[in-house]
This record gives structure tokens, sequence and C-alpha cells, in this order.
């Protein structure tokens, strides 16, 4: 799987070391990445490079799913989204408005 974002800054991004989790993380920046375009409404593919402020969307979502593979948690509040992913992401989201009436 092809990625925007590196699987190594990922690692960077967990401190992890060694290549056993490589196809995992592939997988969950892939996840992370689809999230995010769906989110802003425009393929990431888009932007070339890729802005700082939606690496780190991908980043902290990527490793958020990575540490918290588990739908659901007991005695442990989650959240579908890391805190701050649609702050970094809101800037270049794709906006359209229609008339209901």
């Amino acid at each position: 799987m092809t990625t925007l974002v590196s699987i190594d800054l990922l690692k960077a991004q967990l401190n992890l070391v060694g290549t056993d989790d490589d196809v995992l993380l592939a997988h969950k920046l892939g996840a992370a990445e689809a999230w995010l375009a769906g989110y802003i409404g425009k393929p990431l593919s888009t932007f070339d490079p890729l802005p700082a402020d939606l690496v780190e969307a991908v980043l902290q979502l990527a490793a958020y799913h990575y540490e918290q593979r588990e739908a659901a948690s007991f005695g442990v509040s989650t959240l579908p989204v890391p805190f701050g992913v649609t702050d970094l992401a809101r800037p270049h989201r794709e906006w359209s408005f229609t008339d209901a009436f």
C-alpha cells in the first residue's frame, strides 16, 4: 500500500523501531488518509507537497488508531477522532452551501 505519509515518519511519531508492524502501520496510514480526504472533501493527492498540518493530522489519526485498536474500551474514555485532528484539517475543508428553500 502506497501512502502519502511515510511509515518511517509514523514510526517516529510512535517511537517505534523495527519492521514487525510495517504492514499494520501502512494500513493505519491508508485509513487515516482516506478519512481525512473524506473530511476535507477532496483527495489528499491534490496537495503537492502535502501541507504540514495535514501530515500532522494523518500522523495523529494513524497513531491513535494504532494505539487504540478496538472499537470499545472498558474503564477508559475514547474518542472517534483524536483531539485536534479536525482543527488541523478544517482550513483545507471544501465547503458547499445549497439553498434549501
